[in-house]
Parts: structure tokens; C-alpha cells; sequence
């Protein structure tokens, strides 16, 4: 008997191995202010990884198809039952994460007879005003994660490995903090930051990594490789919408149109 602790901290070692094997080669997210707003943006091949939740409400993720589409389910319909049974206002993204995005992600992640999630989640509430802007991190056994960036600049990141995340960060800080810049412009400085993360979670499978040789990123080279195979997939939470609703998927038209100077 005495053995059952230490046999359950042993699976959740190797299930926490197994899931971060998974995800290291997941297409980042990044989240960016801009003049009117917030933008999520990542690039994919097929499968829609940004969505709406809730009027003020964004969702991104990497991972499983599957598991993105479950936790986005549990989000919106926990988003629409509080504001059905109390008021649309007291929908927040504190409130679908502590009560119940984490939950599903801790209880499915410690049952080790089941599946976890296969699932790293970024969210993004629309304040009004930029000073209340939020944003969480959601990694896949339910813990919430803060952001790494210690500047004023309202964003974040996601990857599928720590030191692409730490990389994206790096460029995003080491780039033009203009709080009152144009989606434009925001848009290529996130699809930039969006190839240095993909590039550095694909150089660490490498051998020279390893060896300790590095290179530097030339996101912009890496970014017209990538999008080859792949297209831009973003979303702003726009505070000018006169709607409810402050979310809007942007078309490609658009994303090419921001994308073809670099």
C-alpha cells in the first residue's frame, strides 16, 4: 500500500512527459494590443484554432483538434449559463476559468486511467479601456500561468516548448512598444513573433542545439517559409464595434494585405 503515492506521482511524471512531447511542436499564439483593441493571432494548416466565447471573450489554443474543441465547448457553455441565470456583465473571464475551464484540465490531467487534455489555451478580455484588459494562460494539467514580459505592453504568448515562449517574449519586448499602434501593424509584428516561436520549438529537435550552437532567427525569412504550407489565422476584440459582440475573425484578404511588405 505504502507504494500507491509513489506509483501515482510516477504516472503523472510520465503523463506530464508524454503531453509536452506532444505539444512541442504546436503552432504558437500571440496576443497583442493595438490602438482599438487586442489581437489573437497564430498560423495553422487547417484546423481553426481562435474563437469567440463571449462578446468580450477570446480563446486560442494549441494542441488536439479534439481537446481545443472541448475546452472551447466547456468555456462557451459555462459563458452562456452565467449569463442566463445572472447577467450578461457578470460573465468574466476570472469567473469561466476558476469555475470551470481549470477544473476540467486538473481533474482530467490527475485521473491517470483516463485521457487528458492535449491542450495549451491563451484568453483575452476586452476591458474598457486598455487598463482593464485581461488575459490568462491555461496549460494542460489546469494550472494558470502568468506572463513572462515584464513591460508595460499589454501581451503574451503561447508555444509548445518553454523557450520558444521565452524567445517570442524576448522579440516582442526587444520591438516597437507603441501602445497606439495600427492593426497593421501589429499584425506583422505578430505574425513575426509567431516565427520565431515556431523556429525556435523546431530548432531544439536539432542536433546542433544540443551541441550548444545556435543561430539567429530571421523571422522574417522563417515567417514566408512557414507560410508555404500554412495561412495566418487572427481575430481582434475590437473596442470601437458598435456591437455587443467586440469580436471579429479577420478574413485573409486583409492578413495578406498587412503581411506583404515584409
Amino acid at each position: 500500500m505504502i507504494e500507491e503515492p509513489y506509483r501515482w506521482v510516477e504516472a503523472i511524471a510520465n503523463r506530464r512527459e508524454y503531453i509536452e512531447d506532444q505539444l512541442h511542436r504546436g503552432s504558437p499564439v500571440v496576443l497583442l494590443g493595438f490602438s482599438d483593441g487586442l489581437l489573437l493571432l497564430t498560423v495553422s494548416r487547417k484546423t481553426r484554432k481562435v474563437f469567440e466565447i463571449y462578446d468580450r471573450i477570446g480563446f486560442a489554443a494549441l494542441g488536439h483538434p479534439a481537446d481545443i474543441e472541448r475546452m472551447r465547448m466547456i468555456a462557451i457553455d459555462l459563458a452562456h449559463i452565467e449569463g442566463f441565470n445572472r447577467a450578461v456583465n457578470d460573465v468574466s473571464l476570472h469567473r469561466l476559468v476558476s469555475f470551470g475551464m481549470s477544473p476540467a484540465l486538473k481533474g482530467a490531467f490527475e485521473q491517470v486511467y483516463g485521457a487528458p487534455y492535449i491542450v495549451k489555451i491563451l484568453l483575452a478580455e476586452l476591458g474598457e479601456d486598455s487598463d482593464r484588459d485581461s488575459i490568462v494562460k491555461l496549460d494542460y494539467d489546469g494550472s494558470i500561468g502568468g506572463s513572462e514580459a515584464e513591460v508595460k505592453e499589454f501581451f503574451d504568448v503561447i508555444a509548445g516548448t518553454e523557450e520558444a515562449e521565452r524567445q517570442m517574449v524576448r522579440y516582442l519586448a526587444d520591438s516597437d512598444a507603441d501602445p497606439h499602434r495600427s492593426l497593421e501593424k501589429a499584425l506583422q509584428l505578430a505574425a513575426l513573433t509567431w516565427a520565431v516561436g515556431m523556429e525556435t520549438a523546431e530548432r531544439s529537435d536539432q542536433a546542433e542545439r544540443e551541441e550548444g550552437k545556435t543561430e539567429k532567427i530571421d523571422a522574417v525569412k522563417a515567417l514566408k517559409e512557414h507560410l508555404k504550407t500554412r495561412r495566418v489565422e487572427a481575430a481582434v476584440l475590437d473596442r470601437n464595434r458598435p456591437t455587443a459582440s467586440k469580436f471579429l475573425l479577420l478574413e485573409e484578404k486583409e492578413l495578406r494585405s498587412a503581411l506583404k511588405d515584409l
